[in-house]
């Protein structure tokens, strides 16, 4: 609290209309994590791309989210979402079994989109407000709300229940994976908003908040008269 008020004193009237109280602080956290990027990720993320043909980043791609299938299912059920809810299962069963292990989306195929949900959302839809924008070490762009999301996930995952000598290891693999997976669906595009930013840091905000705003309301466009995001 001490952090945030102080940080509210030395914030400019802009961060402040954006939400950013802690923004000299998020900044600093950024240039970080870009540090940490170009060292650390990028390096494996290019390797990852050159070494495994798209096939096979797809094979991981859908096995991933197959593995996500049940924490969507619960937190489908938890808005009130029954009949996403009924998609995620059929999508899971099919993919599991068909898809060997979801490897494969044969579910796709059968007109059963995918889709995402996550404790974060569910938390909006309750009712449950933001908070201030936050910049967390190596994850990146957040808030209070989706960061206890993060957390309530992680104590949802079935996957913990399986018992695994090394499964500290097995979760932090997985984890790394999951950022991976993203950050090579996402990286040409990221690039070319650096490249086209006055400010990076501001144009990625503005951008978190927009698609989070989007995936709270599952797509559907703004009511008239909402601010583009929450």
């Amino acid at each position: 609290m001490a952090l945030l008020l102080s940080a509210c004193t030395t914030a400019s009237p802009q961060a402040l209309a954006q939400n950013d109280p802690l923004e000299p602080t998020n900044r600093a956290i950024f240039q970080a994590n870009r540090w940490w990027d170009r060292c650390c990720l990028v390096p494996t993320l290019t390797r990852y791309r050159d070494w495994i043909p798209e096939p096979g980043r797809r094979g991981i791609h859908n096995f991933l989210g197959n593995l996500g299938g049940p924490i969507t299912f619960v937190n489908d059920i938890a808005q009130g979402e029954v009949s996403r809810g009924g998609v995620t299962a059929e999508r899971f069963v099919i993919n599991s079994t068909l898809g060997l292990g979801g490897l494969f989306d044969p579910a796709s195929r059968m007109g059963l989109a995918a889709h995402g949900e996550d404790v974060g959302q569910t938390l909006a839809v309750w009712g449950v407000g933001e908070g201030p924008y936050l910049m967390i070490p190596l994850l990146g762009p957040s808030n209070p709300r989706d960061t206890v999301g993060i957390a309530a996930n992680v104590l949802l995952d079935p996957t913990n229940l399986i018992p695994i000598k090394q499964h500290l290891w097995w979760a932090g693999f997985r984890q790394y994976m999951v950022l991976l997976d993203l950050r090579s669906e996402t990286l040409d595009t990221l690039q070319d908003v650096e490249r086209n930013s006055v400010d990076y840091y501001a144009s990625m905000r503005s951008l978190y908040r927009q698609i989070r705003a989007e995936q709270v309301r599952n797509g559907a466009a703004p009511p008239v008269g909402d601010l583009p995001d929450l």
